[in-house]
């Protein structure tokens, strides 16, 4: 671009930045894509998520285990609490027999003895049944020291199976937490990072770079958008191309690409390339699999060109590329077309269009058109973003027409909404992030 036919004064220092710009982008040297370094760090990020993931599933299985451990010391507890109980019950049953058979042979005893009066044989039989309620005494004594000592040792054990389940039921608590711990851990470490869910491969880089025909050295600028969007035309804009030029991408209102297109910027001082992608609903996958299905990571930028509503496929881009650090320029093109509708649907008639006494008031409906469509592009953009739970953003209100003149025949137009900004923006991102010398770490 060089000095302009017609200026308009306002557009002067955004055409002057352009071409400060342009000049630096065309002599500086370019460095490898940030992102591309950045995949590799974010492809280690996920496979430490993934390692604590699996360490936390492990810890849970765990500590499933061990909850089943401390049941069944538990359960063992149980039965020997209940072994106890009845150690205990026949220690009291011996001890009734014992009182019963003590209470019996003192009755025998006194017997005998009433009868050891009477006579000898009597005073024998006093002797033996005094001997028997001894032994049976000590052997009742015997037995009752046995219980106790039973119910003792079994008390013992039920004591000891407690202590052991609570300790089991203590460490299976601690398993289970750190289980938690760690799974809490990788989602935050998830939700910190922001990282998509799934990172690209050393070869899948490789690969999406040679399908592309990706360069050292050179810009890669992909467009996207639905049909009949304009972002063929965009691109053509961007090249200095008209849409039946020889080489310009096609344009029309149903999809004309099912693979992306590759378009080398026609000036051969400029080190760009730029990409028409296919459009949403064209491909057989699904939209969260595009981005990457696609290989658009690799890529300096994406402008997405919009219409009313954002698409599924418009949300993955924007969504993908906020999580891989990617600039994207949402557009909203062929201006001209809609402001024209707006100033019929205000009594713009076409056939006054050269009668003196209507430019006037032409131009005033165009003032309040192109007021009108730009408040309401904007606010649409922004409600779009805000139902996508994405961060507000710019929306780049554009005449495809008008950003060519602005490329091919250097003219600054008094119709020049977004055009230049566009330029100046996407080329001022591209030169910091690959021609501005890195600072030491």
């Amino acid at each position: 671009m060089g000095a302009a036919v017609s200026v308009v004064t306002w557009l002067v220092p955004i055409a002057t930045a352009v071409l400060s710009l342009l000049g630096a982008i065309r002599t500086d040297h370019v460095h490898e894509n940030p992102t591309l370094e950045n995949i590799q760090d974010m492809g280690a990020t996920q496979r430490l998520v993934e390692t604590a993931q699996r360490a936390a599933q492990a810890a849970r299985e765990e500590a499933d285990e061990a909850e089943h451990d401390a049941e069944e010391a538990r359960k063992r507890e149980r039965e020997a609490v209940d072994n106890a109980e009845r150690a205990a019950q026949a220690m009291r049953q011996m001890e009734e027999r014992t009182r019963a058979e003590r209470h019996a042979a003192d009755e025998a005893k006194m017997e005998a003895e009433r009868e050891g009066r009477e006579a000898r044989a009597e005073a024998e039989r006093y002797r033996e049944a005094l001997a028997a309620s001894q032994r049976a005494e000590a052997e009742a004594r015997r037995d009752a020291e046995a219980i106790e000592s039973l119910a003792l040792e079994e008390s013992r054990k039920a004591k000891a199976a407690q202590v052991s389940a609570e300790e089991t039921l203590q460490a299976a608590k601690e398993k289970a937490r750190a289980a938690r711990k760690a799974q809490e851990d990788a989602e935050d470490r998830l939700r910190k990072g922001i990282q998509p869910v799934v990172v690209p491969s050393l070869d899948d880089v490789v690969k999406a770079k040679k399908n592309i025909e990706y360069k050292d050295g050179i810009f890669h600028f992909a467009v996207a958008g639905v049909a009949g969007s304009g972002k063929s035309s965009l691109i053509n804009a961007f090249c200095g191309r008209r849409n039946k030029d020889a080489g310009a991408a096609p344009a029309g209102v149903t999809e004309t690409t099912l693979v992306v297109h590759r378009y080398p910027d026609p000036n051969t001082q400029n080190p760009f390339v730029w990409y028409d992608l296919p459009g949403a609903g064209t491909l057989n996958i699904p939209d969260w699999q595009y981005f990457n299905t696609q290989g658009l990571y690799v890529f300096d930028c994406i402008i997405v060109v919009v219409d009313n509503r954002f698409t599924m496929t418009d949300v993955a881009i924007l969504t993908n590329c906020r999580r891989f650090g990617i600039p994207t320029y949402i557009v909203r093109s062929k201006a001209d077309s809609h402001i024209r509708n707006i100033m019929r649907e205000l009594g713009y008639d076409s056939e006054d269009e050269d009668a003196d006494e209507h430019k006037a008031r032409r131009k005033a409906l165009y003032r309040a058109a192109r007021e009108q469509y730009i408040a309401e592009t904007r606010a649409s953009v922004k409600r779009n973003l805000k139902d996508a739970k994405l961060p507000d953003q710019r929306v780049y209100v554009i005449a495809n027409s008008t950003l060519l003149s602005i490329v091919k025949d250097q003219v600054l137009s008094e119709k020049t909404m977004d055009e230049l900004e566009l330029m100046k923006d996407l080329f001022s991102e591209a030169h910091s992030r690959r021609c501005v010398p890195k600072r030491m770490k």
